[in-house]
């Protein structure tokens, strides 16, 4: 349930809370948990205790931590099983290994992976076997006395929480807890060395669209905790992204991974990944370590514009800022809109919303989104959708629903419906004449260039600011360049400079 809310946290900001409350607890510990204002706290002995992130203190050991007998992997048709698998003999000294996958010695690669194993020096057994099925899985392991197991199996099904039914979230668990689970009780017996699970980073932080891959994930996390606890091995490794490409990530967009660089995350090489979990199942370690490379420059840049996770809030410092709430931020604007007539209001939301788009897209400038032009064609999914959601939410106040692309499916009808929301009818300042309304329309579809070409790019700001247009003759640094300049602000300037 841990991760499957955090999922939901990143969906749906500021609607949820993950509340660990003792068995007892009353009022007085929801009300002191609530008052820490953090997405997930628990209270022990009276005190409150919220979640963080620290660095790991683990060195690798030097001595292998899967014993001398037989390893078995699962999911070691995947391209991360079979770098584990090539890892584990070549540097580990395993010599025995159990490969399992739905489609065993038949899987793509599988051949070449078995032969390059022997040319290791491995004895290689490949089996097809679905590790979800209790009974098919106590076959295999019949006879065998395993001394190590790494649990690498897992499918991805992703969706917006909404769109995510039973069917879904079973195939995305299936692979994930059942043979976790199974493989914990038909190996209780054994004389295990080590129990490695290859959890995720979604579960840990919550990703959006993730909420059954989330929790699956969270899921091992816990059991390594619960194996440790009943003095059996247990260690899960919550991975963040991989370069290479494999089945499960070959899905992703430029835009999925752009938007997982705006978070602070960076995909890990072959050779670091390789070189933490030598770390991890070699040291003297926590159950849950979580391999992930994270780009702290921009983790700062999160905190300093108060939208670090707070997960995160611990490995960067930085200097206090005060940070606008996003109630202040709604107020700001809706009594911005209140000074303009309905042009204006429109022309300032029309510039919000196809800013918001540009940034969940990845581009650099709201000018490639075209007001009339189809979130779709632009690229837009469940996920994007989503994202849109939330900035547009924190940066007006409104409550908008998630099918907010779907429904209004262009950024001008977008923006349309965001002024109704914010001003209703008659709320905005009084419509200006229509002689103006008209010289705004014209000047606005206008291209700076088609100025520079009429020679009249100076006359115009001459107009607008005669002050500014001096002191930049004299040498003066202009502050702002046309060219930076939004249209609402041009024709104001313009204006201005034609009443005086």
């Amino acid at each position: 349930m841990w991760g499957l809310v955090r999922a939901a946290q990143a969906e749906h900001p500021g609607r949820f809370v993950l509340a660990d409350l003792p068995v007892g607890a009353g009022p007085e510990e929801l009300v002191a948990g609530l008052a820490c204002g953090e997405p997930q706290w628990a209270v022990r002995e009276g005190t409150v205790r919220v979640p963080r992130l620290v660095r790991s203190g683990v060195s690798a050991a030097g001595v292998s931590g899967f014993g001398d007998g037989p390893v078995l992997i699962t999911g070691a048709s995947g391209v991360l099983g079979g770098v584990v698998a090539r890892h584990l003999v070549a540097v580990h000294g395993v010599r025995e290994l159990v490969l399992l996958s739905r489609r065993g010695p038949s899987a793509e690669g599988m051949v070449r992976l078995e032969a390059e194993l022997v040319a290791l020096g491995a004895t290689v057994e490949s089996v097809a076997c679905d590790v979800a099925d209790r009974d098919a899985l106590a076959v295999v392991l019949g006879g065998r006395r395993l001394t190590g197991v790494v649990h690498a199996a897992g499918v991805l099904d992703d969706g917006v929480l909404e769109s995510l039914d039973a069917a879904r979230f079973d195939a995305v668990l299936r692979p994930k807890v059942d043979a976790a689970w199974h493989l914990h009780e038909l190996t209780r017996g054994h004389d295990l060395s080590a129990f490695v699970v290859f959890s995720s980073a979604a579960g840990v932080f919550g990703n959006a669209g993730q909420a059954n891959y989330a929790a699956a994930n969270v899921f091992l996390d816990a059991l390594a905790q619960a194996r440790r606890a009943d003095g059996l091995p247990g260690l899960s490794l919550a991975w963040g992204l991989w370069a290479g490409a494999s089945a499960m990530t070959s899905g992703l967009a430029e835009s999925d991974r752009q938007r997982i660089a705006r978070l602070g995350a960076e995909a890990l090489g072959e050779a670091e990944g390789l070189a933490l979990l030598d770390r991890a199942v070699t040291g003297d370690t926590d159950g849950l370590l979580v391999p992930v490379r994270l780009n702290l420059p921009a983790l700062r840049g999160l905190a300093e514009s108060g939208t670090l996770p707070a997960l995160l809030g611990g490995l960067v410092r930085t200097r206090p800022r005060r940070v606008e709430t996003k109630a202040g931020t709604a107020v700001g604007l809706r009594e911005r809109l209140a000074g303009m007539n309905e042009t204006e209001a429109e022309r300032h939301l029309l510039h919000l919303v196809r800013g918001e788009v540009a940034a969940v897209l990845g581009h650099t400038s709201p000018d490639v989104v075209g007001p009339k032009r189809s979130f779709t064609e632009l690229g837009f999914d469940s996920l994007t959708a989503v994202e849109l959601r939330n900035r547009l939410t924190a940066s007006t106040g409104l409550r908008l629903p998630a099918t907010l692309v779907f429904d209004y499916p262009n950024s001008t009808l977008l923006a349309e419906q965001i002024r109704q929301e914010i001003l209703p009818e008659g709320t905005t300042a009084e419509q200006g004449d229509p002689e103006e309304d008209a010289f705004r329309e014209a000047l606005s579809a206008i291209p700076m260039a088609r100025f520079r070409e009429a020679g009249l790019l100076d006359l115009v700001l001459q107009l607008a600011d005669p002050e500014r247009q001096q002191e930049t003759a004299a040498g003066g640094e202009e502050t702002e360049s046309i060219d930076e300049m939004d249209v609402d602000n041009l024709i104001r300037m313009a204006l201005d400079g034609k009443d005086s």
